[in-house]
C-alpha cells in the first residue's frame, strides 16, 4: 500500500513538471512584471530605505569591508554588480540595526515578488509584526527576490529550482549571516510561500547552527521533503481543507485550472492558485484563516520570550 502510494506520488509529480513544461514559456509572456529589473539574478530588494539613501558615514568601516568582501565571493569581479550587492548588504545592515527582528521574504512563483504585492502574505506579514510588536519586540520586512524579470531569469530559477537551490540558498543564507555576524542580538525570521518554501528550506539546512534564525513557512510543493527544526514553522493547511499544491492532488489542480480558463469557474470553487494562472484549490494562505493565525501566534509566543516593559 505505502509502495502504491508512493508510485502514485511520483506518477503526481512527473505530471505536474509535464503540464508546467507545456505552459511554461506562454506563462512568462504573461506574467512578466513591468517593474522587473535586469542585472543580477539573486536580489535582495530593500523596500527602506531605499538604496539612494545609504549614509556610509554612520557604518563601521570593518562593515564596508566585509561587505565588500562578501559581494565579491558572491558576484565575482564586476564592479558594477559588485557595488551593488554591497550596497544591499550595508542598506539591510543599516535597516537592520535598530530592530530587535528582521524578517526575510521569499515570495511563491517565481520569486520576483514582495510581501506587499500578495494579498494572502501581506496580511501574514501584518500578523506577525503585530504580534512581534505584543510581544516587545521592533521588526523590519526585506524581500529576498531571486529572479529578474524576463525569459532568462525564468529559465535560470527554473533550472535552480528543479535542483533545490544550491546556489541561491547559499547566497541567502550568507546575507543572513553577515547580519548575525555583525548584529549579534538580532532575530531573524526566514519566511516563504509556496515554491519560495523550497528555498527557505534549504537556506535553513545552512543555517542551523544559527540558534537566532527562525522560518515560517506555508504551502510548500509536495514534492519537496523539508528539513524539520525546530525553529521551523510549516504550514500546509489553511485550516479550511486539504491544500492540493502541498498534498499533491495534480487531477484536482489540473482541473480546476483548464475551469478558470474556459471560465467555468463559480464563487463555490475553493480558493487557491499558483502563478495566478495555475489553480490549486486550498492552496490560499492569509491571516484571516485560523490554521494559519493561529500556529504562527503559538510559534512566536514559544520562541520570542516577552520582554519586560
Amino acid at each position: 500500500m505505502v509502495s502504491k502510494q508512493v508510485m502514485l506520488k511520483k506518477i503526481g509529480a512527473t505530471g505536474l513538471v509535464i503540464f508546467l513544461l507545456v505552459v511554461v514559456l506562454l506563462a512568462v509572456a504573461w506574467l512578466t512584471p513591468s517593474n522587473s529589473e535586469d542585472g543580477m539574478t539573486k536580489d535582495i530588494g530593500i523596500s527602506a530605505p531605499g538604496l539612494t539613501a545609504i549614509d556610509y558615514s554612520s557604518v563601521p568601516q570593518a562593515i564596508i569591508d566585509d561587505a565588500v568582501g562578501l559581494a565579491g565571493e558572491l558576484v565575482g569581479h564586476s564592479q558594477q554588480k559588485l557595488q551593488r550587492l554591497a550596497d544591499q548588504l550595508v542598506a539591510t545592515y543599516l535597516e537592520a540595526r535598530n530592530k530587535d527582528v528582521i524578517v526575510i521574504f521569499n515570495s511563491g512563483g517565481w520569486g520576483w515578488s514582495t510581501a506587499r504585492q500578495g494579498e494572502g502574505w501581506a496580511t501574514i506579514i501584518d500578523g506577525i509584526r503585530s504580534q512581534l510588536d505584543d510581544l516587545g519586540y521592533s521588526s523590519a520586512v526585506v524581500n529576498y527576490r531571486r529572479t529578474s524579470g524576463g525569459l532568462w531569469g525564468c529559465i535560470k530559477e527554473f533550472i535552480e529550482a528543479a535542483r533545490r537551490y544550491p546556489h541561491k540558498a547559499r547566497d541567502l543564507a550568507m546575507r543572513v549571516e553577515f547580519l548575525t555576524d555583525h548584529l549579534p542580538g538580532l532575530k531573524i525570521i526566514v519566511a516563504g510561500e509556496s515554491t519560495g518554501t523550497v528555498i527557505t528550506d534549504k537556506t535553513m539546512a545552512f543555517l542551523k547552527d544559527k540558534s537566532q534564525v527562525y522560518s515560517i513557512q506555508t504551502g510548500m510543493p509536495f514534492w519537496n521533503s523539508p528539513v524539520t527544526f525546530d525553529r521551523t514553522l510549516l504550514v500546509n493547511s489553511n485550516g479550511k481543507g486539504i491544500d492540493t499544491f502541498s498534498r499533491g492532488n495534480v487531477p484536482a489542480m489540473v482541473w480546476a485550472t483548464f475551469k478558470s480558463w474556459l471560465g467555468l469557474s463559480s464563487p463555490d470553487d475553493v480558493p487557491g492558485d499558483i502563478l495566478s494562472w495555475l489553480k490549486a484549490p486550498g492552496h490560499d494562505y492569509s491571516w484571516q484563516y485560523p490554521g494559519v493565525y493561529d500556529q504562527v501566534i503559538k510559534f512566536l509566543d514559544q520562541n520570542f520570550d516577552k520582554k519586560r516593559p
